[in-house]
C-alpha cells in the first residue's frame, strides 16, 4: 500500500494536513503520542473519504521509537511515497532560564528525529524513483530570535537541511519542501508559554488558521516547491531579513518578542 506518513497528526497543522490529503484520496499513516486522538481521526477520515488509514503511537524524540516506526511500516508492507515531518514544539523565555530537558527534547524532535525519518524513508524513495517530502519549518528560520533562541535555531536547521537535500534528491525524482508558516492558530502558543509577548498581541489579527497553512503546504509540496513561506507579509519579512544587517535584525526581533 502506498501512503503518506504525517507526524504530529493529532492536532494543529498535522491534523489539517491529514484532512487535506484524505480529501485528495491519499492513504495515510498517522503518527503521534496520542493514539486515542489518532484513532478517532482515522475513523473520521475513513468514513468521509473511503481511504485506508493506519495509526502508530510514537514519541519521536526517542531514536528507538523512530526505528520501530520504520520497521512497523516495512513489516506492514506500507510504501511511504509522501513524508510529512510536522512534529515539533517550541519554548519561549530567556535561554539561561529554560529547562534543559525540554530544550534537549525540542532539539531531538525538531532536528534529529526529522533527519532520521528523512534518511530512512528517502532511501526507499530513491529505490522507487518517486517521493515527496515536506519538512515543517517556520518563518523563525530566517533570523535569530531572542527569547526563542533554540526553537528558531532548530527551524533554521530544518530550512537549510531541506534546501540541501532537495538539491541532492532532485535527480532521483524526489522533491523536498520546507513549509514556513508564520504564527498559526494551533496550540503552539500555549505550549511554548508565549501568551504574554508583545509580538503575539500585534500578530493575533493576521494569524493564519491551521487549515489555511495545510492547504497551502499541500499545494506547494505537490508542485515541488523547495521553500514555501505562507502569507505575503511573512514572505516579505523573511526576504528582508536576508538583506538587513544581522545585528539590526536580531535587535528588532528581540523588541518584538519581549
Amino acid at each position: 500500500m502506498k501512503a503518506a506518513l504525517i507526524t504530529g497528526a493529532s492536532s494543529g497543522i498535522g491534523l489539517e494536513l491529514a484532512h487535506v490529503m484524505a480529501k485528495e484520496k491519499h492513504n495515510l499513516v498517522l503518527v503521534a503520542r496520542s493514539i486515542d486522538k489518532l484513532n478517532a481521526l482515522a475513523e473520521e477520515l475513513i468514513q468521509a473519504h473511503g481511504i485506508k488509514v493506519t495509526t502508530y503511537k510514537a514519541d519521536l524524540s526517542k531514536p528507538k521509537e523512530i526505528e520501530n516506526l520504520y520497521n512497523q511500516t516495512q513489516n506492514d508492507d506500507i510504501e511511504i511515497s509522501y513524508l510529512i515531518n510536522n512534529a515539533g514544539f517550541g519554548e519561549y523565555g530567556e535561554f539561561v532560564e529554560n529547562d534543559w530537558e525540554k530544550l534537549n527534547s525540542m532539539m531531538q524532535l525538531n532536528m534529529v528525529s526529522l533527519v532520521h525519518l528523512t534518511k530512512l524513508y528517502a532511501q526507499n524513495m530513491v529505490s522507487s524513483k518517486f517521493g515527496k517530502i515536506m519538512n515543517v519549518a517556520s518563518t523563525a528560520a530566517f533570523q535569530p530570535l531572542p527569547y526563542f533562541a533554540v526553537y528558531a535555531a532548530t527551524k533554521s536547521f530544518v530550512l537549510s537541511f531541506s534546501e540541501a537535500t532537495a538539491s541532492e534528491l532532485k535527480d532521483h525524482g524526489i522533491t523536498v519542501t520546507a513549509l514556513c508558516p508564520g504564527l498559526t492558530g494551533t496550540g503552539f502558543v500555549e505550549a511554548a508559554n508565549m501568551e504574554d509577548t508583545k509580538f503575539l498581541d500585534k500578530a493575533k489579527a493576521g494569524m493564519a488558521t491551521a487549515e489555511e497553512v495545510a492547504e497551502y503546504g499541500y499545494e506547494a509540496m505537490m508542485k515541488g516547491k523547495t521553500v514555501a513561506v505562507h502569507g505575503m507579509v511573512n514572505s516579505l519579512m523573511a526576504q528582508s531579513s536576508r538583506f538587513l544587517p544581522r545585528d539590526l535584525v536580531t535587535t528588532i526581533a528581540k523588541k518584538m518578542q519581549e
